[in-house]
């Protein structure tokens, strides 16, 4: 084997006995390993994570100098641990005297204080606890002669709060460590150069970096023999097609898009799996041992499939799985790319995927997939400026290591990339809300935190005060759950976790599924659930803090050119005939139009709003012309949103559904709206915990749900009443516009079609607004004939809309 360009003999030695070659993107980050900042974008399977240490095992090579070379960031806590094992094999392979140790949530009291006097020469870490190394007081120390960080899934931390709190921790350490470069590995992206600008704040276009993409991967839509049913979104009628490609491959991992779905689809899975097979499921709301357990039996390669959600989207590596499943239409293509790239985890290997549509017109949202994948065409959308109330943490945070400048922090912080154009009054307010909680609140002794001394310096007020920010540090906001136990007496194992509000709904001898499992509710001991087996019994599904993705704009405006063919020759029979069927008798939604339908049907009046702005935006949507139609004297009793179209259900006919659209009007409707309501108070309370306003940790004690929704509800009351102005207000605001209701979905939708609105009225329910009867809520179907009575559902209403005979 010739030997390979960059690498000292030890290195040539143990890669030519492994049978390994170095790839492309691998010799160029050798070959570039003094750059400043460098961001390579490859798929999944390439060795990213391997060109991403390769020139740090090479610097400290067989006799390191003591003290931390290089930081490793990832998104997961089980990322790390993968990591450090992936890495102990070529350091013990070459004989190398390189300490690399990992640091999270779940790492001793006792090793973090010897990391910190005496740390390793590669650091594995997250987020969250690099910001707490960095509030201590010793960090210059510790942190003065790294060398390198390399941040793993970058593109994942980009898209959320923790990445913007990651990139003010990039600013601090480079203010702590001039010399440090920034390393950054990604998964295919569709704007490398905002990844870029996210990284290193002004990157120089050559510094990313590109892998060969690879073989185009084996995708297509699974063929389970039977059409899918009209509405929902368990996928429940593929599972014998499901168990058979199971059977026919090494290990399958089958995605699900929330974890509800997820636990429902194991549980039939487990009653059709006729041949025993070894199956599993792995979501976040199951325990950590459940979790860890899954994992092992996965690297050991004893499992055939396992049923997971997001949890298994990035980085680990198994090797053996061959086949990945999508239940449920993708929702976003990214995300999409990146399961895919689970299979067949190696460089040069086509991966392999199927899709399986949960419901009828899911198998377009699938085609639209499956057409943007082939196309390597990528959905994604700006992030905007950092949030404001992480910037309120750093500035605690950073008071909580010392005394700080106020001109010299500004200066920092506008190197991060996601606060580059921050102002300095914008910087200011934050600053004084740090300090004094602001206008309304700073006559209270417990938000005066900072205090600024005669030479100008800024430090904390009292320093005790240190300790209590530091374990209020992060950006991940629990959702208020419980432990889920099995009863003392049959051993208290635990299960996982229920959201708080479920739990709230369960009486004694009620029946639930979790990790797979169906358990009887036996009571609340010590704010735990406990529960016993129950084997055999109807469940209802537990409700998780798992994310509901939105379908993608990208995959929207794909749906809807779809529609606009004449005929569609990759869509099954049955498809074909829904929309041919719609065209007919209404009309198909076209990219630039806005269609509106409006029908009589079973003694109510309905107005369908096809929108495609994804089920946050559709949801919203409903509120706000529900409010305008009972502004109007129509007297709207309900609606039901999914990612493509609100309908919504009234006594009176709504002649003139133009008046109800107006963006200006809707906006007016909404700030009206989100004054009083439950969304604005959750989002509140969130941005108040991120900011430092209200402790999630009290004197060591982790506090209950209720006890910080009540703190902040009064809070929110105060600041309404007393200082409407408040930053707090302000970004709480900009926080549920830009998530919760995704306000600007629809203020661009309005932008798009402008006053191309059409109105069919028709004399009964349509074929496309058909589906939408069929949603959870809108047809409360129970008991255990359920199934029975939602098809006979289903098969009258599709009569009544022509689409059987």
């Amino acid at each position: 084997m010739p030997p390979m360009t960059g690498l000292p003999d030890p290195f040539q030695t143990w890669f030519a006995a492994q049978g390994w070659r170095l790839h492309a993107h691998q010799q160029d980050l050798l070959a570039r390993a003094d750059a400043p900042a460098l961001l390579l974008v490859a798929p999944t399977g390439a060795g990213k994570t391997l060109a991403g240490f390769l020139p740090s095992l090479m610097e400290l090579g067989t006799a390191p100098p003591p003290g931390l070379h290089t930081l490793y960031v990832s998104p997961l806590k089980a990322l790390t641990a993968d990591i450090g094992r992936n890495l102990k094999r070529p350091i013990d392979g070459m004989g190398l005297q390189i300490r690399v140790e990992d640091r999270t949530g779940d790492t001793t009291s006792s090793v973090k204080r010897r990391q910190r006097a005496d740390p390793p020469h590669i650091l594995l870490t997250t987020p969250e606890s690099l910001a707490v190394l960095l509030s201590q007081p010793d960090c210059g120390r510790m942190f003065a002669g790294l060398s390198r960080v390399v941040v793993d899934e970058i593109h994942a931390l980009a898209e959320s709060k923790r990445g913007d709190q990651l990139a003010l921790s990039l600013a601090r350490l480079q203010h702590l460590a001039p010399g440090m470069r920034r390393v950054g590995l990604s998964a295919t992206v569709e704007d490398p150069a905002a990844l870029g600008q996210f990284l290193a704040c002004h990157p120089d276009p050559s510094e990313i970096r590109h892998a060969d993409p690879g073989p185009a991967p084996d995708i297509a839509m699974l063929d389970a023999g039977v059409a899918p049913p009209w509405a929902g979104g368990g996928g429940r009628y593929a599972i014998a097609a499901i168990l058979e490609q199971v059977k026919a491959h090494r290990t399958t991992l089958i995605f699900h898009n929330t974890r509800a779905q997820a636990e429902l689809f194991f549980h039939d899975l487990w009653l059709q799996n006729a041949d025993a097979l070894p199956i599993a499921i792995h979501h976040g709301s199951l325990s950590r041992d459940a979790r860890a357990r899954t994992e092992a039996a996965m690297t050991e390669g004893r499992l055939r499939a396992i049923v997971c959600t997001g949890t298994l989207d990035l980085g680990i590596d198994w090797g053996d799985v061959d086949l990945v499943i999508q239940v449920g239409a993708p929702r976003n293509v990214k995300r999409l790319v990146q399961r895919i790239g689970r299979a067949n985890h190696r460089p040069n290997v086509p991966s392999k995927a199927r899709l399986v549509p949960a419901n009828r017109f899911e198998v377009v949202e699938c085609l639209a997939a499956l057409q943007a994948v082939q196309a390597r065409d990528l959905d994604g959308a700006p992030r905007g400026p950092g949030p404001r109330d992480v910037l309120c943490q750093h500035i605690l945070a950073t008071a909580a290591a010392g005394p700080f400048d106020a001109d010299a922090l500004f200066a920092e912080v506008t190197t991060a990339g996601p606060y580059t154009a921050l102002s300095r009054a914008r910087f200011d307010a934050c600053l004084d809300f740090a300090a004094t909680g602001g206008y309304a609140l700073r006559a209270y002794d417990r938000w005066q935190r900072l205090m600024q001394r005669p030479d100008g310096m800024w430090q904390l007020r009292d320093p005790r005060a240190a300790a209590s920010i530091r374990m209020n540090l992060g950006t991940i906001i629990d959702i208020e759950t419980l432990k889920v136990r099995m009863r003392r007496s049959r051993g208290g194992a635990p299960l996982g976790e229920v959201e708080e509000s479920f739990a709230a709904t369960l009486t004694a001898g009620d029946t639930f599924l979790i990790g797979g499992q169906v358990v009887r509710y036996e009571g609340l001991r010590e704010m735990t659930v406990e529960v016993s087996r129950s084997p055999g019994r109807d469940p209802k599904v537990a409700v998780f803090n798992g994310t509901k993705f939105a379908t993608s704009t990208l995959l929207a405006d794909r749906i809807l050119q779809i529609l606009q063919a004449e005929d569609w020759p990759d869509l099954p029979g049955h498809t074909r005939d829904w929309l041919a069927l719609q065209r007919a008798v209404s009309r198909l939604p076209q990219p630039d139009r806005l269609l509106l339908e409006t029908f009589p049907h079973d003694g109510r009046q309905h107005l369908c709003v096809y929108g495609f702005a994804g089920r946050n935006a559709q949801q919203t949507l409903g509120l706000l012309l529900t409010r305008r139609m009972e502004d109007a004297g129509l007297h709207p009793l309900g609606f039901v949103a999914t990612d493509y179209a609100t309908l919504i259900w009234g006594l009176d006919p709504v002649t003139d559904p133009h008046a109800l659209i107006r963006a200006a009007d809707l906006r007016d409707g909404l700030e009206t709206w989100l004054q009083g309501n439950a969304v604005m108070k959750r989002t509140f309370r969130a941005s108040a915990v991120i900011a430092g306003l209200i402790d999630r940790v009290h004197q060591g004690q982790r506090k209950s749900g209720r006890q910080a929704t009540f703190s902040s509800d009064i809070l929110y009351e105060t600041l309404i009443k007393y200082d409407p102005g408040h930053l707090l207000l302000d970004i709480t605001r900009e926080e549920a516009m830009r998530g919760l209701v995704d306000f600007g979905r629809i203020e661009a939708m309005l932008a798009r079609v402008a006053d191309r609105v059409d109105h069919v009225a028709l004399p009964r329910v349509s074929p496309l607004a058909a589906p939408l009867f069929l949603e959870p809520g809108r047809i409360p179907i129970h008991g255990a004939g359920r199934e029975r009575l939602l098809s006979d559902a289903a098969e009258k209403l599709m009569r009544t809309a022509g689409l059987t005979p």
